[in-house]
């Protein structure tokens, strides 16, 4: 947590201003894997309990017939496609094609018309279809729901503001494995990255949207 009169200096200097939403939001829910929301393999901390309250918002886009990209990390048998990433997380290596591990939790399974993205660094984004895919979409708008806030969550909003994309952290529906950097990485997020929103706050005012359009 910040300690009194740290938000001081972010305000005197103007961080932290609202981005808003666009015209069209997508859904991008970052390596809810059974192994990232698993205590004893890459998990722990509230990374549960945020699957749990991410599969509401999985279900508003999916009424409201929005696009979704899920992610997983994936990483060839031999390790072959393992860079220095994985040097610094060997644990990775593991979340190969058919290890149960890496598969989407049962309870966010993508559906048909949905992007399931393969990845081995951090950012949804890189080397992946994910833009192109949101391009083809006219999206201008990410909501970002995953793990962890500190770490691929965290890659995936930079590079999402990096290509002049509006991020949206959904704030109970991210997790990190310790609370220190849960709540750091939320905070400097939403001073110069993202707008950091609870999830029934997202669902409101897209739906508010809707309704005036």
């Amino acid at each position: 947590m910040n300690a009194p009169g740290d938000i001081d200096i972010y305000e005197r200097q103007n961080f932290g201003n609202r981005i808003g939403f666009g015209e069209r939001a997508a859904l991008v829910i970052v390596d809810f894997t059974i192994g990232c929301t698993d205590p004893c393999i890459l998990g722990g901390g509230n990374v549960r309990a945020a699957m749990e309250r991410s599969i509401g918002l999985l279900q508003y886009f999916r009424r409201s017939m929005r696009p979704v990209a899920h992610t997983r990390v994936v990483y060839a048998a031999d390790g072959s496609d393992a860079g220095i990433f994985a040097l610094k997380l060997p644990p990775l290596t593991t979340l190969t094609e058919s290890n149960p591990a890496g598969q989407i939790v049962p309870e966010l399974r993508p559906i048909a018309g949905e992007l399931l993205v393969r990845k081995q660094q951090p950012s949804a984004f890189h080397d992946t279809p994910l833009a192109a895919w949101l391009i083809q979409r006219g999206v201008d708008t990410i909501v970002v729901a995953g793990c962890t806030t500190s770490g691929c969550v965290r890659a995936t909003v930079v590079d999402a503001i990096s290509r002049n994309y509006r991020p949206i952290v959904a704030r109970d529906c991210v997790g990190d494995r310790a609370a220190g950097p849960h709540e750091a990485n939320l905070f400097d997020m939403e001073q110069k990255y993202a707008d950091v929103l609870d999830r029934d706050e997202i669902i409101a005012r897209l739906s508010a949207m809707a309704q005036a359009r």
